[in-house]
């Protein structure tokens, strides 16, 4: 987390934003990525020019030509106002426009996303003020650029359209840790947003595996075929190309794409590893929904249908609501059907109400299941998180119950130990056989076993006997008060 006079000045810039006219959040962390890309463009160049001076070559494909050294971020910060306003809304964003047609090259995906880039900043002095704070921000650590970023992206606090909002990034990290990326995964987000699965997945493969960096076939895997994400929120895509920018993945594949389409039915079974939080009050248009899925099912829901894109042996992670454990409709009986029996159930870990506000208060479980295409259902594992580091309420103030760390420690357990756990423990195994004869309800409270103290309680006789007492004790003092009185 960034601290101390980074967070002052960041803290700084988004009242800049605010005070200037621009109150919506999304539009505001918009802007500043504008302004953070440009920023890095010129950075870029200046690494190459540099490297090119040391080799005595030439820079290969360099973004800003001769006569454009004006549209450089070094160049018009130093402008007066006026000027910088003017060269920034006339010039530098139409460049940004047409750099997404540009093929190749190190910034190609998020050159893509720029091509609708649109400035907002009313004023000249509010433009000048927010590029002055911004060039105090240190970029050239990779760990303080993601800080950076996230500490934006928690300033986002209402729900988006068609459900979406923002995965609390502590519960993100557990599903990432639990499913544990390797360097050879193809990893998705079919419902990407910010990008925040992406970027945790990243974080972890560079943490729990130094060496995959150093290999030249796993770098280049690392950074421009690992990490694919998709969305239809194209201010969402320009957010999470930024956002894995600034997290050290170079060329990620975040696109405009609607994940259940038919469009993305080239998709089908490429992946090894689904993390997804998919918007749980979309719905899906059956005209342009793959024939594929159409076949598996006929329903409008959008949750639990990634399966498709998950190669036979991959895994996948998945937040759905609680209606999708239990609900009765003919899509959710199938759905759930057929994760115990044709593929691989492996988990349901349920999530406290109030762990996505101030999003929203929907409750939610975590669904962990592998493509065997044959079965391979044994006995599920469920946990019943009660608490998140975090209060459930709006203000998400940090709380000493903290349940996670138990989940992965368990999680890496459910083949041995948790097997032996009672019912009425925070986590136990639930046979196959169990879950087939409860209809494929997976609630956790349809199997949780409540346990009961014995408390022993007087004899109903003994209890009136005592009233009754009392009841003459009273009698004698009320008498004894109206002797005093008359």
């Amino acid at each position: 987390m960034i601290a101390g006079e980074l967070k002052s000045t960041i803290d700084r810039v988004w009242d800049a934003f605010w005070s200037g006219g621009i109150s919506n959040p999304l539009e505001v962390i918009e802007q500043i990525t504008y302004l953070l890309f440009i920023r890095r463009l010129d950075d870029l160049q200046k690494l190459a020019e540099k490297k090119a001076s040391f080799t005595g070559g030439v820079i290969e494909d360099p973004t800003f030509l001769p006569g454009q050294s004006h549209l450089r971020w070094s160049r018009f910060r130093d402008d007066d106002a006026e000027t910088m306003y003017r060269v920034v809304s006339r010039e530098v964003f139409p460049f940004l426009q047409q750099l997404g047609q540009q093929i190749g090259g190190d910034n190609s995906t998020y050159s893509e996303h720029m091509r609708d880039a649109r400035f907002t900043i009313p004023t000249p002095a509010l433009l000048s003020k927010v590029v002055d704070m911004i060039d105090t921000i240190p970029l050239e650590n990779r760990d303080t650029n993601g800080d950076l970023y996230e500490y934006l992206l928690s300033k986002i606090a209402s729900a988006g359209v068609n459900g979406q909002f923002r995965t609390p990034r502590h519960i993100i990290e557990l599903m990432v840790a639990m499913t544990a990326p390797t360097p050879t995964d193809e990893i998705c987000d079919p419902a990407c947003g910010t990008a925040g699965f992406l970027v945790a997945a990243s974080e972890h493969v560079r943490k729990t595996h130094p060496d995959a960096l150093t290999d030249a076939t796993q770098r280049r895997h690392f950074h421009r075929s690992m990490f694919h994400g998709y969305d239809f929120d194209s201010t969402m895509l320009r957010i999470g190309s930024m956002n894995m920018l600034l997290h050290g993945v170079e060329s990620p594949d975040i696109r405009y794409r609607d994940s259940l389409s038919e469009g993305a039915a080239a998709d089908t079974a490429k992946y090894s590893l689904i993390l997804a939080n998919p918007p749980f009050a979309g719905s899906l248009d059956y005209e342009s929904t793959s024939k594929d899925l159409q076949r598996v099912i006929k329903t409008k829901k959008t949750e639990m249908l990634f399966l498709n894109l998950l190669k036979p042996g991959g895994r996948a992670v998945v937040i759905v609501p609680d209606g999708a454990l239990f609900g009765s409709s003919t899509a959710h009986k199938k759905l759930r059907t057929m994760l115990v029996e044709e593929q691989k159930l492996d988990a349901v870990v349920k999530l406290p109400s109030g762990v996505f506000k101030p999003y929203a208060g929907v409750s939610t479980a975590i669904l962990f299941f592998t493509r065997t295409d044959s079965g391979g259902t044994d006995d599920v594992w469920f946990y019943d998180v009660r608490g998140g580091g975090f209060s459930l309420d709006d203000k998400r103030n940090p709380v000493e119950a903290n349940d996670l760390p138990d989940v992965l420690q368990r999680w890496g357990n459910r083949t041995t130990t948790e097997r032996d756990r009672a019912r009425t423990d925070q986590s136990f195994c639930v046979p196959k056989a169990d879950i087939v004869a409860q209809g494929y309800d997976l609630s956790l409270n349809r199997y949780k076993e409540i346990e009961y103290d014995e408390i022993e309680h007087r004899a109903p006789l003994d209890i009136i006997a005592d009233i009754e007492k009392l009841e003459a004790k009273i009698a004698q003092g009320m008498a004894e008060l109206k002797a005093m009185l008359s």
